[in-house]
This record gives C-alpha cells, sequence and structure tokens, in this order.
C-alpha cells in the first residue's frame, strides 16, 4: 500500500551561525565580567579558545570579531590616530533580553502590565469569578451567559423573563503600577575573596530593567548603586558599572531612594537592595565617617532610623544579603523588623527567583 509518512522538519543547521551564537553567548558573560571593555573580552575570549578550542580552522575568532562588526554589536572608533572597539546599544538590549531569559527563564507573557492584587471589585481587568448584582454595577460586567442561563432555571423556557435577581456580575482585578527602587552595592567587598559578586548582581537589575519595560511598562524602575556616596544610573550603563574603593554607605542609598519615590505618584512603592555587607560609613557634614571593624553604633542608629521613615511612608525594603556571616544577618533582621519589610539571605543563583517573586506580589493596593 502506497502512502506519505510525515515526520517534523529539521532544517539544515548553519555551522558558521551555530558557532557564532556559540561564541557570542561566552562573548556577553565576558563583558559584563569586564564592564563593557571589549578589548579585555575579547582577549579573555582567545584565551579560552587556546584552552578549550571553540573554534577550528573554519571558523575563527577574527571570523567572530568581523561578524560582531557586521552584526552591529561592536563598533571601531579612532581617536589621536589609534581604533577602539566599543559596545553598541544592539549589544547592550541584546545583553539586557539575555539576562531576562537566564533570571526568569521560566515567565510566560502576558498582557502588558500589571501586578494583580487581593482586591476585586471594579478593577480593570475581568476575571472568571461571578457574584450577585449590585445597584450601581456598570452593564459591561454582566456575565450574559451566567445571566440568561439563571432566567431560565428561575422562570422556565416558555417565554423569556429576565429579572435583576438572575444578573450575575464577572469580577474585575485591580491591577496596581509599582514604582521600584533597586539599590545596588559596589563596594569593594563585592568582589573580594575570590568571587564575584557584581557580575550576578547586573545580571538581575538589567533582567529586572527588561521585564518592566516589556511587560510591565506602567511602572517605574529607578536603579541606584552605592559605594562612598549613592547616585542614580540609567539601565544601560549597567554593563559597565564596576566595583570600587569604597566603604558601604546604606544611608545615602535609602536617602537617595526615598527622594525618588517621593516624586512618584504611584501608591505601591518598593526597594530592594542588594548587598553583601554591613554599612561601614555615613557622611556627616563634608566628610565621611567610616569605621569598617564592625557594627558601628552611630552608623546602625542612622540606618534603623530611616528604616523606620520609609515604614511611615509605607515603603516596604526587601534586602537581598548575598553574604552568610551571623553578626551581618543579625543586623539584617533588625533593620527589616524596623521597617518590617522581609530579607532573603541567598545565593547569587537564586537572587533572581526571589527578586522576581517579591516584584510580582502586590499585596497593598487601596481602594
Amino acid at each position: 500500500m502506497e502512502g506519505h509518512r510525515f515526520r517534523d522538519y529539521v532544517p539544515p543547521q548553519d555551522k558558521e551561525k551555530a558557532n557564532f551564537e556559540r561564541l557570542l553567548k561566552i562573548f556577553q558573560e565576558l563583558i559584563l565580567m569586564t564592564a563593557g571593555n571589549v578589548s579585555e573580552a575579547l582577549s579573555a575570549l582567545n584565551n579560552l579558545d587556546q584552552r578549550y578550542k571553540l573554534t577550528d580552522d573554519k571558523y575563527g575568532i577574527g571570523d567572530f570579531i568581523e561578524d560582531l562588526k557586521k552584526k552591529g554589536y561592536i563598533t571601531e572608533e579612532t581617536q589621536d590616530g589609534n581604533g577602539e572597539l566599543r559596545p553598541t546599544a544592539k549589544l547592550e538590549i541584546k545583553l539586557r533580553k539575555n539576562a531576562l531569559d537566564e533570571v526568569f527563564g521560566k515567565l510566560k507573557r502576558h498582557k502588558t502590565g500589571n501586578h494583580q492584587t487581593r482586591q476585586t471589585g471594579r478593577g480593570d481587568e475581568l476575571n472568571t469569578d461571578t457574584r450577585a448584582y449590585a445597584f450601581g454595577d456598570e452593564m459591561d460586567s454582566i456575565a450574559y451567559t451566567e445571566s440568561f442561563k439563571n432566567a431560565q432555571i428561575n422562570h422556565g423556557t416558555e417565554e423569556f423573563v429576565l429579572l435583576e435577581n438572575d444578573l450575575e456580575i464577572r469580577e474585575r482585578e485591580y491591577k496596581a503600577q509599582t514604582s521600584t527602587v533597586l539599590m545596588l552595592d559596589i563596594s569593594h567587598s563585592m568582589i573580594l575573596y575570590g568571587e564575584d559578586r557584581i557580575t550576578p548582581a547586573k545580571k538581575v537589575a538589567m533582567a529586572l530593567g527588561e521585564l518592566i519595560t516589556t511587560r510591565y511598562p506602567k511602572d517605574t524602575l529607578d536603579i541606584i548603586v552605592f559605594g562612598n556616596d549613592a547616585w542614580q544610573i540609567q539601565m544601560k550603563d549597567l554593563p559597565y558599572l564596576e566595583v570600587g574603593p569604597y566603604h558601604t554607605n546604606t544611608i545615602a542609598g535609602l536617602e537617595l531612594a526615598m527622594d525618588i519615590l517621593r516624586r512618584r505618584k504611584n501608591q505601591n512603592k518598593q526597594i530592594f537592595m542588594i548587598t553583601d555587607g554591613k554599612p561601614t560609613c555615613m557622611k556627616v557634614g563634608m566628610r565621611y565617617y567610616k569605621n569598617s571593624f564592625g557594627l558601628d553604633r552611630k552608623i546602625l542608629r542612622k540606618t534603623l532610623t530611616l528604616a523606620q521613615q520609609c515604614r511611615k511612608l509605607k515603603i516596604p525594603i526587601t534586602t537581598f544579603m548575598i553574604a552568610s556571616d551571623a553578626y551581618l544577618q543579625e543586623f539584617v533582621r533588625e533593620f527589616t523588623q524596623t521597617n518590617q519589610g522581609k530579607a532573603y539571605y541567598s545565593n547569587l543563583d537564586d537572587l533572581g527567583s526571589f527578586i522576581f517573586e517579591d516584584f510580582q506580589r502586590n499585596r497593598r493596593k487601596q481602594v
């Protein structure tokens, strides 16, 4: 018997393209680790190639560099007769999208916009729950199928009669806009003891930025870095962020975060703080007051005062402590209790999932 057998179509693999994509993935990691220095990243990639034979005679690192230029990921700028390779905006976008896939890879995309709250009623989006009609309910919320079914059950099918007590209303969910400030610790301890803590933190910040841009466009995200001082940075600056020879001025970071959130009109506001250490610095007038040898009473008191002020302003602070020292955890517990926020003692791998969980959860919508 003649017939046809069908199977899934597997397109022929472009080996050169596959090699480029594999090298691009490694190159992106190196770009983050070198704070956006293309030359350092390519040098490291070349060393890895020599050690692990990432390329072959048909496609080498030189071919990869040319493809990076052709595809618009890097550009060569000439200054004083010398050419310098720099990342492009296209590479920055690629880094954010890859960070989103890596950190929040299990997400499924929904309609743009919004965080669910526990409240129902005259909200923004219909859901599947229904209730009896009440005076003042809007006509476009009527569940007609359920209402007609009630009419037939209550009055029979010979003559159609629809009364007020037959009507059912489809509930609406409120969708809350949220203003988030993400505080990143860039003190020297973020690269101490042979552990790179800043690169995973940058990835999470980029993923959160891409998530808000694509899925929650009504929300706002402001990013603050803090060392001896605190300052605001743009999302496009994240790949180039470096740890400095700084102490940890948590106070300056909190003050700047509160100032930003005061200007936001949303009712829902929150602060995420990624840090690996205790506050060791504060500014008194024009000078820095520093103490790296334990929890300083003056610095601690000022830090807890700001946590309490955030609590009064209904701004919860979620602290992600990426260090396991017992006395640091004791400080975080006291800080969290004062603010009535949350604290996670997470390793670097779990950081993204913890942040997404808290970002999604929003139960403070006022109606």
